[in-house]
């Protein structure tokens, strides 16, 4: 089955996303959980656009395709605010608080070695739940 990227972003007031591979198309929710329904039926909707207008259909859309999800790093560490501190995340990844705050806002973008180490501690959290038996 083919794949289809998703790239989650935030905006000053909602989540967004946009498809790789299909021009024009984005899209905003003001829940995470919101944003995965409405791109999967927005994809939908915007195909059959494009249909209704003659123009061509993308290839990774003809037939069946897979949603894969990508985060940017500010929307992943906005999302989980709640759930992980900035003094915790920095401890996993090394990166001061006052760092993880700028890309939380938005104020900095990471290079890609902080994505790197965000990614990786984010990872490893989750294999460490992963691994409870209670």
């Amino acid at each position: 089955m083919k794949k289809v990227t998703v790239i989650f972003g935030r905006t000053e007031n909602n989540y967004s996303a946009y498809v790789e591979g299909l021009d024009g198309f984005v899209c905003a929710s003001e829940t995470f959980e919101e944003l995965k329904k409405d791109v999967a039926e927005g994809i939908e909707f915007h195909l059959d656009g494009l249909r209704e207008d003659n123009d061509p259909i993308p290839e990774v859309f003809r037939g069946e395709y897979e949603l894969e999800f990508k985060w940017d790093v500010q929307c992943l560490m906005y999302y989980y605010n709640h759930v992980i501190t900035r003094s915790a995340l920095s401890r996993f990844t090394g990166i001061n608080e006052r760092q993880l705050g700028n890309y939380a806002t938005g104020r900095t973008k990471p290079r890609p070695a902080q994505v790197q180490k965000i990614m990786k501690a984010f990872h490893s959290l989750g294999n460490e739940l992963a691994s409870i038996n209670l």
